[in-house]
């Protein structure tokens, strides 16, 4: 039996969970990745190893700036938001989200090999619990709280 690549098995039962959870994301992401990986592609691993999370980052921030752009959010409604004690414990909750999420990115640039349990986490909280898929960053500041990474 030829050698097993245990990496290709771990971004197989990835693509799995992503299917049966209905995680576009997880599924869309291990697809590409085990196209690479089997392609002569998987010579760009070194570029998306270190460009792809803060390429992916980038495309975030634009899908969630989006709404403001397009007027969908008026200016308006941005500036009451300061009124509100709704609005100010969004924006607090915001903050510490986005601080969160930079511990997790710290975490898994640092700690790559919690990345594999933060996404099965992510996609058994979408398949079991009918959770979002959007927690692996915030879930990777989580953790680094509880490791005492910083």
């Amino acid at each position: 039996m030829p050698n097993l690549d245990l990496n290709l098995l771990v971004l197989l039962v990835l693509l799995a969970c992503g299917i049966f959870s209905h995680n576009n994301a997880v599924t869309i992401a291990a697809a590409v990745l085990i196209v690479f990986k089997i392609t002569p592609l998987s010579e760009f691993f070194p570029l998306l190893q270190q460009h792809g999370l803060n390429i992916g980052i980038v495309i975030l921030t634009i899908g969630v700036l989006t709404p403001i752009a397009s007027g969908k959010i008026p200016g308006e409604a941005i500036l009451k938001s300061f009124l509100s004690w709704k609005s100010l414990l969004a924006i607090a909750i915001g903050l510490f989200v986005a601080w969160l999420g930079g511990r997790g990115v710290k975490l898994m640039t640092h700690q790559p090999n919690v990345v594999a349990g933060l996404l099965i986490g992510t996609v058994a909280g979408v398949a079991v619990l009918r959770g979002v898929p959007v927690g692996p960053l915030i879930a990777a500041g989580v953790l680094s709280l509880f490791i005492g990474q910083s």
